[in-house]
């Protein structure tokens, strides 16, 4: 029998996971289901399961946080709706990782691997592999986002966007066309995902796609203010501690 901590922010997906195992895993016994990183924190202070499902986005940041602040001993399997968390995941006892909306087939697999790694005694096959994937080409990072406006759902590639700000609470999106969507994902998060080769979070509320970047003016105490490509009515200034690092970022 394995107690199992579920941690997810979303009551409806919580419940359908905890229903699929009952139904294809008798042996695990849910314990208990957190939504947020504080709450997950403070169980495993007390307790530790023998087996944590994680969800990565969570109501009060992201779940890879919770390793920062306890030591978690058990196997993890990550549930969540994108797929570039993969590498980080497989680096904190990570043996399988489920993309949202997750599949009985898929769930049952990653409870045999789960059963298979501890037979063996080791998970590092599944890291090489994973590692053998990324040096064939396969990009850790963000490839595209789900935006809604309306009715209506659209994806939108990595390629396709200019920059990213954050205003009233809120953090938006921005085409290259000038299409601008919510996020329910704030810069921090979004900063994981992201290639810093391309992105760059110039202040607390900007993070700009290099050629989003139409036109630069010096501005005091040796910032630099951006003039942005669409035009943004909210102002673009870099940051004093981020000025030095962002000229290194454009000269590379």
């Amino acid at each position: 029998m394995y107690t199992t901590l579920l941690v997810e922010d979303e009551k409806l997906a919580a419940d359908r996971l905890e229903r699929m195992l009952q139904q294809i895993a008798p042996d695990i016994r849910v314990q208990a289901k957190v939504d947020s990183v504080s709450a997950a924190v403070a169980f495993l202070k007390n307790q530790q399961p023998e087996l944590i499902f994680l969800d990565i986005h969570l109501a009060d940041g992201s779940g890879f946080e919770i390793f920062d602040q306890v030591r978690v001993n058990c196997p993890v399997i990550f549930t969540t709706a994108y797929d570039e968390y993969a590498l980080r995941a497989f680096q904190v006892n990570g043996i399988a990782y489920l993309l949202k909306p997750i599949g009985q087939d898929a769930l049952a697999a990653s409870l045999q691997k789960l059963k298979a790694i501890q037979a063996s005694g080791t998970q590092v096959a599944s890291l090489d592999a994973l590692l053998a994937q990324i040096r064939k080409g396969e990009s850790p990072y963000r490839k595209r986002f789900l935006v809604a406006y309306g009715n209506t759902i659209k994806s939108i590639g990595i390629s396709e966007v200019a920059y990213f700000f954050a205003e009233n609470k809120a953090v938006y999106l921005v085409e290259k066309t000038g299409g601008k969507y919510v996020l329910d994902e704030t810069l921090d998060q979004l900063s994981e995902g992201l290639d810093p080769e391309v992105f760059f979070r110039v202040n607390r509320s900007f993070m700009v796609q290099v050629d989003a970047i139409r036109q630069m003016h010096a501005y005091s105490r040796s910032r630099i203010k951006l003039d942005l490509e669409p035009a943004c009515s909210k102002e673009c200034i870099s940051s004093s501690e981020k000025t030095a690092e962002f000229k290194g970022w454009l000269g590379r």
